[in-house]
């Protein structure tokens, strides 16, 4: 099933998988310096448990437990493939990268004022600020595609399921019902995804709005 896959989504599978099996073979601590740390306590000469500028990439290549790869990869893999096959491997891998990134800044802003506020400094990781960028991308480029939720097994369109999941993730940070999660890191990836769109697209705030019809890149086109 891999090798039918494009390469880029592919290749992040893999990675995602062997450094997983890391984890659980050189246990968790073994990679607190390249976990996503709060700027708090920042020390550029000592690679522990501070902050550091690889992280922000580096942090959405590892994961907690078996759960959290297993319902991120999935989200990779659906949703991965057809815009890799629509964007081509570097504009997808610029893209995923651009959104984990971007999801890490948000959440070095949401850790910067959680411990200035006096509360605990935990470190963040996973690659779900990439995997609801993709999301985001997918409801974007196609918003009338079925897709099914998983609990419960609900059909919606794909515009409908980024919007959802986009509201779902807002309604947890505000209240903290869902502790634990960096639900700001989703909404992040999900921001910066929809800039770096607006940007391939010339779209606001980076340029006027194509007329319709005005030819823009086919690789952006929305499919319906």
């Amino acid at each position: 099933m891999l090798s039918r896959l494009p390469p880029v989504t592919q290749a992040l599978l893999i990675a995602n998988g062997v450094l997983f099996l890391l984890q659980l073979l050189l246990g968790h601590r073994t990679f607190d310096p390249f976990m996503l740390w709060p700027l708090a306590g920042f020390d550029p000469f000592s690679p522990g448990q501070n902050f550091q500028l690889w992280q922000l990439l580096t942090y959405g290549f590892l994961h907690a437990d078996f759960g959290h790869l297993l319902f991120n990869m999935l989200a990779v893999y659906m949703f991965g493939a057809p815009l890799e096959l629509t964007w081509g491997p570097r504009r997808f891998l610029a893209y995923y990268l651009i959104c984990v990134a971007g999801a890490g800044l948000c959440q070095l802003a949401v850790g910067w004022w959680v411990t200035s506020a006096g509360g605990p400094a935990y470190p963040t990781l996973g690659a779900s600020g990439g995997v609801f960028g993709l999301l985001l991308a997918y409801g974007m480029l196609f918003p009338n595609q079925r897709v099914m939720l998983l609990f419960p097994p609900i059909p919606m369109k794909a515009r409908t399921f980024a919007i959802v999941f986009g509201a779902i993730s807002l309604l947890l940070g505000f209240t903290g019902w869902q502790p634990g999660v960096a639900h700001f890191a989703h909404l992040g990836g999900m921001l910066f995804g929809w800039l770096v769109i607006r940007y391939w697209r010339g779209q606001p705030p980076f340029g006027r709005r194509r007329p319709p019809g005005g030819g823009g890149p086919s690789h952006l086109r929305r499919v319906k």
